[in-house]
């Protein structure tokens, strides 16, 4: 079988394993949400919506529920009057925080270059 054709029948999956986490974990706003929840603890929405000042109020019940569907948050609700909600990173969830301190580590140390390689290619 030639290189392309063995190319174009490669499941992404198999070609990329780790892309459904990235699919996951680094949509627009998961990163952000589930840093705030790991630095911050148990928050209620507005709590979140504060500390996450772009994110409106639609897309951020749209990724707390998809979190919660994809198990990296808890949603806890209290039958009181009015009633109250409260997010929190989940164990798996919490399972993710190696993973963002190596990215944070790696941010800390290659986005100059990664800046000044834009730079240089924007000059051309």
């Amino acid at each position: 079988m030639r290189m392309e054709a063995q190319a174009a029948t490669t499941d992404p999956q198999l070609a990329c394993p780790i892309g459904p986490v990235v699919d996951i974990v680094f949509s627009r706003w998961t990163t952000p949400i589930l840093w705030s929840l790991h630095a911050h603890g148990r928050q209620r929405f507005v709590e979140l919506e504060r500390r996450i000042t772009r994110i409106t109020p639609k897309v951020l019940t749209q990724r707390l529920r998809q979190l919660e569907r994809d198990g990296l948050v808890v949603r806890t609700y209290y039958p009181e009057v009015p009633p109250r909600v409260e997010y929190e990173i989940s164990e798996l969830g919490r399972s993710l925080a190696p993973l963002f301190a190596h990215l944070a580590e790696w941010s800390a140390g290659h986005l100059d270059e990664v800046e000044r390689a834009r730079q240089a290619y924007d000059a051309v």
